[in-house]
């Protein structure tokens, strides 16, 4: 098999936390909110949390938005980053991350038996 040729995914949704490393202060705010600066200018859906942010699009774009969440820290004087992340594809259909919470809902807003 000709491994160089292997397409990625067409779509995906990655959940991700950056975490800027070494910055001697325990609040990481103002680095979130230029990530999430970067995120609105990226045209992509994206949702905050409370611990990170998930962010849906094309592969490329998705990761390319996630590299250029690193050199936005990177720009703020932050040498090094580290990022979790856990990203989710399907190909049996298009699900947004906003369509597996819904589902999650109408379940629990059906009656208990």
């Amino acid at each position: 098999m000709d491994y160089s040729h292997i397409a990625t995914p067409e779509r995906c949704y990655a959940d991700f936390c950056l975490i800027p490393v070494g910055t001697g202060s325990v609040s990481v705010a103002e680095e979130v909110a230029e990530v999430q600066k970067l995120l609105k200018a990226s045209g992509l859906v994206y949702t905050m949390h409370s611990a990170g942010t998930t962010v849906e699009g094309s592969w490329d774009e998705v990761m390319k938005v996630i590299g250029q969440a690193h050199s936005v820290v990177h720009a703020r004087g932050v040498v090094r980053v580290q990022s979790s992340m856990r990203v989710g594809t399907r190909t049996d259909k298009k699900q947004t991350a906003q369509d597996k919470v819904k589902r999650v809902e109408d379940i629990l807003a059906r009656p208990s038996s």
